[in-house]
C-alpha cells in the first residue's frame, strides 16, 4: 500500500477521482493474494481483503461492491474516516496524510486546481500526524508556493471556474490564512465564513479546526430573526507533518440563498474586516470628536472613493463602539496616567480629588502650570460654569475662566464633580485656592445656585448672578412679548444691555411696565426684585473686566464640545481638555507676537491717542480707539474750570426720556483723577468717553496713571514674588533706600552679568554665592532695624495693622487625594441609556412649568373641583333626561326609540 496516490479532478458533483471506480478496485486487490490462486471475486476474497485493508477502507468496498459505477469515490470526505468529524482523533482508520496531489500519476508536483499538499511520496494512508508541542505556525519558505499564488496560477491555466478553490489537500502555514483563504473563496461564491469548533491535543495545542458557513448551526430561539439555517458548508483543517495545516474535507454544498452583488457580499460579517493601520486611524479621528458619517468619508478618500471602501458604515460603527468599550476599560487608573504623563512635561500642574465613601470619585480637580501663572496674573475676576455635561459619568463640568491682557479667555483650571450640592461648591471653591496658592479673586461671576457656597467660602469677594442665567426664562415667560417683529423685544434688550446708571435703568423699566401694562407680571416683578444681582447698572462700581454674565465660561464649554465625543471616558477628556487649552495659549502667542512686531493705526493723531498705543496690547488699544470714537457723541459743559464738568450726548433730544443724557465729571486738582458718575472706568478698567472727552479738552499729553489698568499694557505680566514687588515696573522708585542696599545691589548686578559671560563664568558665580550666602545666614540673623525690607515692613504693620490670612477648612466626612495617591476606582456610570447628548444640564428653575389648573367651583388655582372644599354648599344641578336624536322626544335615546323619525 506504500506509494499509492489518489488523483481527484472537479465535476458537476464535487470532488470526484479521475480513475475509474473499478481501476481503483483492481489496483487495490491487485496486491491481495487470493485464497486457492485464484483472482476471480469471491467471499474468501472480500474476507481476505477486509484483513488487509485499513478498517475504514473496508467499508468503503462494500458500499462500492453494490453500486453501479458512477465514477465517484468513497475515499474522499467522511467516506475515508471516521464518523467524527475532526480532531486526532479523526483518521484512527482512515486519514489522509500530508500527501500532494498531482496532475497525473508519475507528476506530483501540482494538481489541476494548482494546490499542492507535502510530502507526495507517502501514503494518504500513514499513520495520523502527532504535532505534540509543535508550534501553531509552520515557518515560511520562499521555495514553498502559497495557496493563494497557486490558485491564482491554475486558474491562469483553466481560465475557468472560481479563483480560489479550498479543494482537499490544500496546504497553508498557519490556521489565519486557511480562514483567510476560505473568506476570499466564500467572496466569489457568495456567503460569509465563521470559525466553528476545534479540537486541542493533550499538549494544549490545536490539532483541528472547522471553518464554516455563517449560516451554520440553528438558531437559539425558533421564532426569531436568525441568518442560521444549519448549512453544511465548510472545511476541516487537520495538521501535516511539517508543522503546517491542510483542507481534509471540504463540502460546499449550501442550503440557503448565495450573495450575488457586492453589496450584500459586503454585509456578511467575515467580509466587514476593518485592517489594523485604518482601525487605528478611525480610533483617532473619534477621540478628536469627528461625527461616524465624516469618519466614513475620510476613509473612503484614503481607498480612493467611498465605493471602494471594504466594509460597511454599520460596521465602522460596531469598531467605534468597541472602541469606546475599550477606552472606558479602568478609566480612573488611565486618569492618573495622564495626570502623571502632564506633571512630567509640566512641573507646575496640580490635581486633587474627592471622594466618597465607597472610594470612588466624586470630585476630580486640576490646573496646569500655564493656567495657575495665568490666574497670578489675571485672577482678579474670574467665571464659572457648570453648563457642560457631556461626559460618561453624567459628571458636570465646570471651568474657571477670566480674561488676559488681549481681552481673551484663559482656562484658570477645570473641574468635574458628581453633583451640584452647596457642600460640593464648597469643597470646590477652598480646593481650587489652595492649588493655585493664590488670593481669592476681586469678582466672580456663576449662576445663582453657587451664591451660599461663595458667601462662605469667599466672603471678601463680590458675587454677582449671571444675566444669562437670568434671563434665559424670559422668552418662556414673557412669551409673545418677545416674539420676532415685537416692539417690546428690542426696547427691552436696549434697557438690560445698555443701560448704565442705576436711575436710567429704573426709570427706563417702569416706563417699560407702564407702556406694555406689565405691571402685574410674575416674572418681571421677579426679575426686577433681584436686579442688583444681575443688572449692569449695578455693576458699574466693581470690576469685572466688561463681563456681567459666564459667557466666556460658556464660550469655553462651547468650545470644549468640539474637542471631546460625547460620553467620552475620563482620561479622553482630560487628554482633549490639554488639546483646547494647547490652542487657546497658541492664539495668545499669535496675539503677543502681533502687539509686538505689528503696527498700530491712530483714530486721531493726538498726543494721548499715541500714548495709548505705547502702553496698551494691540486689542485694548482697538478697545481704547472705540471709546476715543465715542468721545464724538458728547457735548462738553465746564461747570469749574478744570474741577467739574458736564458731558451731554448731542441727540438727547431724539433719544428715548429714560435715557440718561447728562454725566457729570469731577478732575481732581493735580488733574491726575477723573471720576465719572457712569462707573464704566470702574467696571471695565479703561477711562471712558466721558472722562476722556474732558481729558482731550484739557489738553493733556498722556493717559493718567491712575487711568491705566496695569492688566491691559504690555506689562501685564511683569509680576515679582512679594519679596521682589518694589522691583516691579509699575512700582517706580523705591519709597525707601539706604546706602548700603544700593551698594549691594550694584555689585550683585555685576556679579551677575560678568556669571552670564560663559559656562565656567557662571559655575563659578553660583559656588561663591552659595557659599556666601551661607556665611551671611547667622550674621544677618541680628537685625538692627535699617535695612530696606525692615523699613517697608514697618511702615506696613503701621498703616495696616497685622493683616489676617483666611484659611480654608475641609470638612472631616470629605477625603481628598493630591497628587502621589493610590489608584481609586472611578465614578459609577449614570448616564441614562440611549445616545450621548451634548446638550447642557438644566437647572430645576429653568424647567417648563406646568400649566395652571382652576377649580370649576370657586375659580381658584391649587386644587380641583372634586377636591374643592366649597363642594357641598353648591347645589347639584339635576340631571337632564335623554333625549332621541332620531324622533327629538325625551325620555328614551336612539337605540330604544319605536317612534318613526322626525321630518
Amino acid at each position: 500500500m506504500d506509494g499509492m496516490e489518489f488523483f481527484f479532478e472537479d465535476s458537476g458533483a464535487g470532488l470526484v477521482s479521475r480513475l475509474d471506480g473499478g481501476d481503483v478496485l483492481r489496483d487495490l486487490v491487485a496486491g491481495v493474494d487470493l485464497p486457492g490462486g485464484g483472482t476471480s471475486w469471491s467471499a474468501d476474497a472480500d474476507e481476505v481483503l477486509s484483513s488487509s485493508l485499513p478498517m475504514g477502507l473496508v467499508g468503503g468496498l462494500k458500499d462500492y461492491e453494490g453500486r453501479e459505477d458512477t465514477g465517484e469515490t468513497m475515499l474522499t470526505g467522511r467516506g475515508c474516516g471516521s464518523s467524527d468529524l475532526g480532531g486526532e482523533g479523526v483518521g484512527d482508520s482512515c486519514e489522509i496524510g500530508d500527501t500532494e496531489v498531482a496532475s497525473g500519476a508519475e507528476d506530483n508536483d501540482t494538481v489541476e486546481e494548482g494546490v499542492a499538499v507535502s510530502n507526495a511520496n507517502q501514503s494518504c494512508w500513514t499513520k495520523r500526524v502527532r504535532v505534540g508541542k509543535a508550534a501553531d505556525v509552520r515557518e515560511p519558505s520562499s521555495s514553498r508556493m502559497t495557496a493563494l499564488e497557486a490558485s491564482v496560477h491554475a486558474f491562469v491555466d483553466k481560465k475557468s471556474g472560481n479563483v480560489v478553490n479550498p479543494s482537499i489537500g490544500t496546504s497553508f502555514d498557519s490556521v489565519e490564512e486557511g480562514y483567510e483563504f476560505y473568506n476570499l473563496y466564500s467572496w466569489e461564491v457568495g456567503f460569509g465564513v465563521r470559525y466553528a469548533k476545534s479540537r486541542l491535543n493533550v499538549h494544549q495545542k490545536k490539532c483541528m479546526q472547522e471553518i464554516v458557513c455563517a449560516c451554520a448551526g440553528k438558531p437559539l430561539q425558533a421564532n426569531s430573526r436568525s441568518t442560521r439555517c444549519g448549512c453544511n458548508a465548510m472545511i476541516r483543517l487537520l495538521r501535516s507533518d511539517d508543522d503546517g495545516w491542510y483542507v481534509c474535507e471540504h463540502r460546499s454544498e449550501h442550503n440557503h440563498a448565495l450573495s450575488v452583488i457586492c453589496g450584500e457580499k459586503l454585509h456578511w460579517k467575515s467580509h466587514r474586516h476593518i485592517d489594523t493601520y485604518t482601525r487605528d486611524l478611525v480610533k483617532q479621528l473619534r477621540e478628536n470628536n469627528i461625527n461616524i458619517s465624516k469618519v466614513y468619508s475620510v476613509v473612503g478618500s484614503f481607498f480612493g472613493t467611498i465605493r471602494d471602501v471594504p466594509f460597511t458604515i454599520r460596521s465602522l460603527k460596531t469598531l467605534c463602539g468597541k472602541l469606546n468599550q475599550e477606552q472606558s476599560l479602568n478609566d480612573a487608573t488611565k486618569t492618573i496616567d495622564v495626570f502623571n504623563d502632564m506633571r512630567a512635561k509640566d512641573p507646575e500642574f496640580k490635581y486633587s480629588v474627592q471622594v466618597d465613601t465607597e472610594g470612588r470619585i466624586k470630585t476630580l480637580m486640576w490646573a496646569t502650570g500655564r493656567g495657575i501663572e495665568q490666574f497670578k496674573c489675571f485672577g482678579d475676576v474670574v467665571t464659572f460654569d457648570t453648563t457642560y455635561k457631556t461626559f460618561l459619568y453624567d459628571m458636570p463640568f465646570g471651568l474657571f475662566v477670566g480674561v488676559n491682557n488681549h481681552f481673551q479667555s484663559v482656562i484658570f483650571g477645570g473641574v468635574l464633580m458628581s453633583d451640584e450640592k452647596v457642600e460640593t461648591f464648597k469643597w470646590i471653591f477652598t480646593e481650587f485656592f489652595q492649588i493655585l496658592a493664590a488670593p481669592q479673586p476681586k469678582t466672580i461671576l456663576t449662576a445663582r445656585s453657587m451664591e451660599i457656597a461663595i458667601a462662605d467660602v469667599m466672603p471678601r469677594t463680590v458675587h454677582r448672578w449671571c444675566k444669562w442665567h437670568v434671563l434665559k426664562k424670559a422668552k418662556e415667560s414673557l412669551g409673545a412679548l418677545l416674539a420676532k417683529g415685537s416692539e417690546f423685544k428690542p426696547e427691552f434688550s436696549k434697557l438690560v444691555h445698555h443701560a448704565v446708571s442705576i436711575d436710567e435703568f429704573e426709570n427706563g423699566w417702569a416706563c417699560m411696565l407702564e407702556k406694555y401694562g406689565l405691571q402685574k407680571n410674575a416674572f418681571l416683578t421677579q426679575l426686577y426684585e433681584v436686579r442688583g444681582k444681575w443688572a449692569k447698572p449695578y455693576f458699574m462700581g466693581v470690576f469685572c473686566a466688561k463681563m456681567t454674565s459666564t459667557q466666556r465660561s460658556e464660550s469655553a464649554n462651547h468650545l470644549l464640545k468640539g474637542y471631546v465625543p460625547p460620553g467620552c471616558p475620563m482620561h479622553l477628556f482630560i487628554r482633549q481638555y490639554e488639546k483646547m487649552q494647547f490652542d487657546r495659549d497658541s492664539e495668545e502667542s499669535y496675539q503677543e507676537k502681533r502687539t509686538k512686531l505689528g503696527g498700530v493705526v491712530l483714530k486721531q493723531n493726538i498726543p494721548i491717542d499715541v500714548h495709548a498705543s505705547e502702553v496698551y496690547i494691540r486689542t485694548m488699544f482697538e478697545k481704547f480707539g472705540e471709546v476715543l470714537y465715542g468721545c464724538g457723541s458728547y457735548d462738553l459743559i465746564e461747570v469749574k474750570p478744570r474741577l467739574e464738568y458736564i458731558a451731554r450726548h448731542i441727540k438727547f433730544q431724539s433719544r428715548e426720556k429714560w435715557c440718561k443724557n447728562e454725566f457729570v465729571i469731577t478732575v481732581s486738582e493735580a488733574a491726575d483723577e477723573f471720576k465719572c458718575e457712569c462707573g464704566t472706568s470702574e467696571h471695565y478698567g479703561m477711562v471712558c468717553s466721558h472722562a476722556l472727552k474732558v481729558m482731550i479738552h484739557l489738553k493733556l499729553r498722556e493717559l493718567p496713571a491712575k487711568h491705566v489698568l496695569k492688566r491691559w499694557t504690555k506689562d501685564a505680566r511683569d509680576i515679582l514674588p512679594p519679596e521682589y514687588l518694589h522691583y516691579q515696573k509699575d512700582h517706580g522708585p523705591l519709597k525707601y533706600s539706604s546706602r548700603r542696599h544700593n551698594t549691594l545691589y550694584l555689585l550683585a548686578l555685576d556679579v551677575v552679568k560678568l556669571g552670564d559671560s560663559n559656562v565656567e563664568a557662571y559655575a563659578l558665580a553660583e559656588e561663591k554665592l552659595r557659599h556666601v550666602k551661607v556665611q551671611l545666614e547667622p550674621v544677618a540673623a541680628v537685625r538692627d532695624g535699617l535695612g530696606l525690607s525692615d523699613k517697608e515692613l514697618a511702615a506696613d504693620s503701621a498703616g495696616s495693622g497685622v493683616g489676617n490670612k483666611q484659611h480654608f477648612g475641609r470638612p472631616e466626612s470629605e477625603h481628598t487625594i493630591s497628587q502621589g495617591s493610590d489608584v481609586f476606582p472611578a465614578a459609577s456610570k449614570k448616564r441614562p441609556a440611549g445616545r450621548p447628548t451634548t446638550s447642557r444640564d438644566k437647572a430645576p428653575y429653568e424647567q417648563p412649568s406646568k400649566r395652571t389648573r382652576f377649580c370649576l367651583i370657586c375659580r381658584l388655582e391649587g386644587h380641583k373641583s372634586t377636591t374643592c372644599p366649597a363642594r357641598d354648599d353648591v347645589p347639584k344641578a339635576p340631571r337632564k333626561s335623554p333625549r332621541c336624536s332620531k324622533c327629538g322626544l325625551t325620555g328614551h335615546r336612539k337605540n330604544t326609540c319605536s317612534n318613526p323619525p322626525k321630518v
